[in-house]
């Protein structure tokens, strides 16, 4: 740490900040990856701050320029070896604001504290988690769309379709009023829209992300010289969020992450990738990345029994999965529907012949772990519980509690909600053996809840945060237990939530031709090693059909379904190479850093190619969705491309042009995993 008058730095192994102050608020100047490097950013206030008796200093659309904001004057910093906090106040309110910066990675993790140190109670309407800007240039934004069934849909555009040149300088005592924002509502953090955006530049690249289950918003606005980026999790505006702070009271915003990169769209990624991993909440059994069986997809889709989870148990084995989890309907009575009745968590009357310990020694009995699906922040209107519970356990507006699809959202604030799902895990773990556990989410209950918040958005950020805290006491106990992170597909794929868990679920996509988009975007939103997509095998399959379904796993963590027992015998070596492919490279993959040779994957295209790359090697997935054709691959010259999935199917011809890959691509759907080597 260097200090001058007015100005400070913090110098990490592989990063560089300079911040500024003076009469004026706290400005982070330079954010750079080494000390003879440019900065990746352009001076920018740190934090705006919005308060219910105020807002904006000037007028604007943007999270910009705040009256609290504007008024903050540094204080002190305190720096260590991984951690910086840098503490202002605003005079005129008494709001002191502790901005602090959490070294991860290459990245940076960003929260703001509020605290009130006046004697009056003062409404927090918003605070920007992480604010930054980047030099006005050759930019592109990155930003993508969610919704189950088509998740990962991203866009790169140039800047300036979004922030037109307007001619501020002719306009000099203005400033820019407008914005692009991307807002996430309720507690599907990623059901419409993305928590992660990227600024591309031909020469350095900044990435970010809003890590909470609850709503969000992120926007770009624009001054003369830069591009504004403002984070911020829940706002009165759009997420009716309030937070009524007494005196002495504190609120901390939702975290942000930060990674800049030299280098355009892929090194950003990648520096995020890496961010990524430093803020995982690791531990010992994490690390074997193990192979998961599921009876859901395309399977059993909520009806398991005994005689017809037997056959698949064997054969999954067989295939090589090294857990086994049944899914959704175990709890339910045999000849009755399960979705309303959800909440008591205990087998269902009749349904396992011998019980469901029957069945889950079946699973044991072939050297796998078993897992059960839970769903454990809802409750079925007709569940006994449903009675019992007090009111506060449960989402309430205006007095009535919050209901959609004939369930009820639990709130984990409450100590007999944490309590009875204490009971139910720490139960099926004693009684079963479960070493894995499911957890899906298939409910949105809107902007919150009024029991003991300000606002409605408010009880929701702190349920989620009751909820996380839930996650890891649960793993405190039950160090050996794995989690995964469903949340009706992929509508919470946010790293609030991934930070804790150990497994996403990229989709609930049944139709294995759209799935490849869907894979080769995951990366994007999350780590490799944690992007569950399916792979889903059907004896109505065509060989070819067959390999392609399963080059979706193999490219982050193969997530196997599908009646394996049906398959046919070429159909069943399919598999098993996917599988000890998969199994050889997941370490690997666990340190590979994702690109995209061809472009981010649009919807509708017919080539998709995804890059994990873990440096002296890395796999190339190509899937073919048309006609036959020829791809280059510039981002990979220089490089040797080797088929090595599937190796009993034809190799597709790859030339040479001029040191670029060109592979000949036939028509879909097919598909192929390459080795990519140094050349």
């Amino acid at each position: 740490m260097t200090l001058t008058d007015g100005a400070f730095e913090w110098r990490l192994p592989d990063l560089h900040l300079r911040f500024e102050h003076g009469d004026r608020p706290v400005r982070l100047t330079r954010l750079s990856t080494g000390p003879d490097t440019p900065s990746a950013l352009a001076p920018q206030e740190i934090v705006d701050v919005y308060t219910a008796g105020e807002t904006g200093a000037g007028s604007t659309q943007a999270y910009v320029r705040s009256a609290v904001g504007s008024r903050l004057r540094y204080v002190d910093h305190t720096a260590g070896e991984a951690e910086l906090l840098i503490r202002q106040l605003d005079a005129q309110t008494g709001l002191e604001v502790t901005s602090r910066f959490r070294s991860a990675g290459p990245g940076l993790q960003i929260t703001q504290t509020v605290r009130n140190t006046s004697a009056a109670h003062i409404v927090l309407t918003a605070v920007t988690s992480a604010q930054f800007a980047v030099p006005l240039g050759d930019l592109d934004l990155l930003w993508g769309e969610g919704e189950w069934l088509g998740e990962g849909r991203w866009h790169q555009r140039p800047i300036t379709e979004f922030l037109p040149d307007m001619n501020l300088d002719l306009h000099k005592h203005q400033a820019a009023r407008g914005h692009f924002a991307v807002t996430s509502t309720g507690a599907w953090s990623s059901g419409t829209v993305l928590p992660t955006g990227v600024l591309a530049g031909a020469d350095a690249s900044v990435a970010w992300q809003i890590e909470t289950t609850t709503g969000w918003h992120w926007e770009v606005s624009q001054r003369r010289d830069a591009v504004i980026v403002s984070v911020l999790g829940p706002t009165d505006l759009e997420h009716q969020f309030a937070e009524r702070l007494a005196p002495g009271a504190e609120f901390t915003s939702v975290p942000a992450g930060l990674a800049a990169a030299e280098g355009g769209r892929d090194a950003a990624i990648g520096a995020l990738t890496e961010y990524r991993r430093a803020i995982r909440h690791l531990r010992p059994v994490d690390a074997g990345l193990p192979v998961i069986y599921n009876d859901y997809m395309n399977t059993l889709m909520g009806d398991p029994s005994t005689e017809k989870l037997l056959p698949i148990i064997e054969a999954a084995a067989d295939a090589g999965a090294e857990y086994f989890c049944i899914d959704a309907g175990w709890f339910a009575g045999k000849d009755e529907g399960w979705w309303c009745g959800t909440g008591e968590w205990r087998e269902g009357e009749g349904r396992f012949t011998g019980g469901l310990i029957s069945v889950i020694d079946a699973v044991h009995g072939t050297g796998m772990r078993a897992g059960l699906w839970l769903e454990p922040e809802v409750l079925g209107m007709n569940s006994p519980l449903a009675k019992t519970l007090p009111d506060d356990a449960f989402f309430r507006r205006f007095g009535e509690r919050v209901i959609e699809g004939g369930k009820y959202q639990l709130d984990f604030r409450h100590p007999a909600v944490r309590a009875h799902l204490d009971d139910t895990v720490d139960r099926l773990i004693a009684d079963y053996g479960v070493s894995f556990f499911k957890l899906d989410y298939n409910l949105n209950p809107g902007a919150g809840t009024e029991v003991d918040a300000t606002a409605a958005g408010g009880g929701l950020l702190a349920h989620s945060r009751a909820y996380r805290d839930w996650l890891l006491a649960v793993q405190a106990r039950h160090p050996g237990v794995l989690i995964e992170s469903c949340s009706s597909g992929a509508m919470r794929m946010d790293y609030g939530m991934l930070s804790v868990a150990h497994l996403q679920s990229t989709s609930d996509q049944q139709d294995f031709r759209l799935y490849p988009t869907i894979a080769a975007a995951a990366p994007l939103s999350v780590l490799p090693e944690q992007a569950g997509n399916w792979a889903y095998p059907a004896e109505s399959m065509s060989i070819e059909e067959t390999a392609f379904a399963m080059v979706a796993g193999i490219m982050g963590r193969l997530y196997l379904s599908g009646f394996l027992d049906r398959l046919g015998g070429e159909q069943t070596g399919l598999v098993m190479e996917a599988i000890a492919l998969h199994r050889d490279w997941r370490h690997r993959i666990a340190q590979s850093r994702p690109s995209w040779p061809l472009g981010l994957p649009a919807w509708d295209d017919e080539v998709v190619a995804l890059v994990l790359d873990a440096g002296d090697r890395a796999l190339l997935a190509v899937w073919s969705r048309g006609e036959a054709a020829e791809v280059a691959l510039p981002q990979l010259r220089g490089r040797v491309l080797n088929q090595v999935y599937p190796v009993q199917l034809p190799r597709w011809t790859v030339r040479s042009d001029g040191g670029v890959p060109v592979v000949a691509v036939p028509e879909g759907p097919v598909a192929r995993v390459f080795e990519v080597t140094p050349g």
